[in-house]
């Protein structure tokens, strides 16, 4: 996955953003290691101090958890995870919805052209 970061946001919160993204959808799977902050921090091309916050933002959020001796890894609680994903489900649909009532279109009519496009 390649980072994507543009200048209309603090890069932190994009980088957490985009962390949790990858643990909703288990490029880092329950329970594993993260790589490491200077390994994260090269991926991206920003300072290791900026990831080391969206680090210790998913901390907060608990979605990671250090260990002094195994670094960070990811949590283990599937329900966590299972939550943030769903949250994160509901404000893509939520945007979806809210462009397509912009297009002119009712709910219905959006659920039946994602329904017609999974179709054909």
């Amino acid at each position: 996955m390649q980072w994507k970061l543009t200048d209309d946001r603090p890069i932190w919160v994009q980088l957490t953003e985009q962390l949790t993204e990858r643990i909703v959808s288990g490029v880092y799977p329950l329970g594993a290691r993260m790589p490491s902050v200077r390994d994260l921090a090269a991926q991206a091309g920003v300072n290791p101090n900026t990831m080391q916050r969206a680090l210790a933002q998913l901390e907060t959020d608990g979605l990671v958890a250090t260990n002094r001796t195994a670094g960070r890894t990811v949590t283990e609680d599937a329900d966590a995870v299972e939550h943030v994903r769903l949250s994160l489900a509901e404000d893509k649909m939520e945007l979806y919805v809210s462009g397509m009532a912009t297009l002119g279109y009712t709910e219905t009519q959006a659920a039946q052209m994602l329904l017609n496009r999974r179709k054909g």
